[in-house]
């Protein structure tokens, strides 16, 4: 038996042991238009239905339970023309897939997953949690070398909660501020599995994390920090690792470097900017289109030597926020521009449209990506 079906079973009792009044449900249903061209494709369209359920059971005051369910409902042109699309749905977490495709037609799909299980236990000072997860380390907002589980990427923005791991995620915490954790997830492979040691810490009011295990069977170390400069955030974070061996040259590094610097900073009429830049001592200058294989492998955020990322936002009413933001390969010149507005309808139901612009020459990052559109209404529960 598998530890994540054997995890469930454990879920399933222990709510059933709960009390009347120890559940607590939320969720979304969301819905997304989407319209994207690109120089060697027609236009395409699509729609998707997005619905997700979190439940948590509380049998004790310090133990607790926790099931996400996520189902999405694919409707357009990608199903169509995408062969084996509804094979490639769900997210293997470590120990396979918890989903199961409902349907599959010619041009519709139905998915529909467990996206958390796990079990949490909070003794005095402890806190520790075993199953399906989110184990998100990193001080930055776009850009994060030291989150080893599930590094995020900014252009995937109708996905708020991030892919989870199978892990064990022990955190002790030695001080209101401080806390050392240790994460392990075992994977069906060497490849997969990443054993990490964290510690985290507060001084001269900035917040500390220093970190270092293997992944992959390859060693790293690294280091974040979190704080503000006359009222403005500053946060950075560096990532040092040892490269594959299959990947190492004759002459060259057997370690490479990843660096991401943020600054951000609110006005008082609600003008929000934020600048955060990315170094990867493995990142390309040419052809970064070719190398995303390769990045993907050392587990790179971006197959480019250099990157810039821009943002503005500002509320324009109590219910309308503006945004733009932009990234930047300084190096082939190309780019992606990210224009979005969102307004809040009516109490817990907000509607945003989004469009993404790439830009560049052919094989440079966002060459030949085209254009993308989205509209979105998004219902809170």
């Amino acid at each position: 038996m598998k530890w994540p079906t054997a995890a469930f079973g454990v879920f399933i009792i222990s709510t059933l042991q709960a009390r009347p009044n120890s559940t607590e449900f939320s969720g979304y249903a969301k819905y997304l238009f989407s319209r994207t061209e690109t120089p060697t494709h027609q236009e395409t369209y699509d729609q998707l239905l997005h619905a997700r359920m979190n439940t948590k059971w509380f049998p004790t005051e310090d133990f607790s339970g926790i099931l996400e369910l996520r189902t999405r409902l694919f409707y357009g042109d990608i199903v169509e023309q995408t062969p084996g699309f509804a094979d490639n749905l769900g997210h293997d977490a470590g120990f396979g897939k918890l989903g199961t495709v409902m349907w599959n037609r010619k041009k519709s799909t139905a998915y529909t997953e467990i996206d958390r299980l796990y079990l949490n236990w909070g003794p005095s000072g402890w806190q520790i949690s075993a199953g399906r997860q989110r184990i998100a380390w990193g001080t930055n907002l776009v850009w994060n070398p030291i989150d080893l589980f599930n590094p995020q990427s900014v252009l995937d923005f109708d996905y708020e909660e991030r892919p989870a791991v199978d892990a064990v995620h022990l955190q002790y915490y030695t001080g209101d501020v401080s806390k050392v954790e240790l994460a392990v997830k075992p994977g069906t492979a060497s490849s997969e599995a990443i054993s990490a040691v964290q510690w985290s810490l507060n001084k001269w009011d900035y917040d500390f994390h220093f970190l270092g295990g293997w992944k992959a069977g390859n060693w790293f170390v690294g280091t974040g920090w979190a704080g503000d400069i006359r009222g403005g955030g500053f946060r950075g974070e560096v990532m040092t690792s040892k490269i594959a061996k299959t990947f190492q040259k004759p002459g060259s590094a057997v370690a490479m470097v990843s660096l991401a610097v943020s600054g951000d900073y609110t006005f008082p009429n609600s003008l929000y900017i934020h600048t955060e830049a990315l170094y990867g001592s493995e990142g390309v200058v040419n052809d970064a289109a070719l190398s995303r294989p390769k990045a993907q492998t050392l587990g790179l955020l971006t197959p480019a030597r250099w990157s810039v990322y821009q943002e503005l936002s500002f509320n324009v009413s109590p219910l309308v926020h503006a945004g733009l933001f932009a990234i930047l390969n300084p190096t082939d010149r190309s780019f992606v521009v990210v224009p979005s507005t969102t307004c809040s309808v009516v109490t817990n139901f907000d509607l945003t449209f989004l469009a993404l612009f790439f830009n560049g020459d052919l094989l440079t990052e966002y060459g030949q990506l085209g254009t993308a559109l989205y509209l979105r209404g998004k219902w809170s529960f």
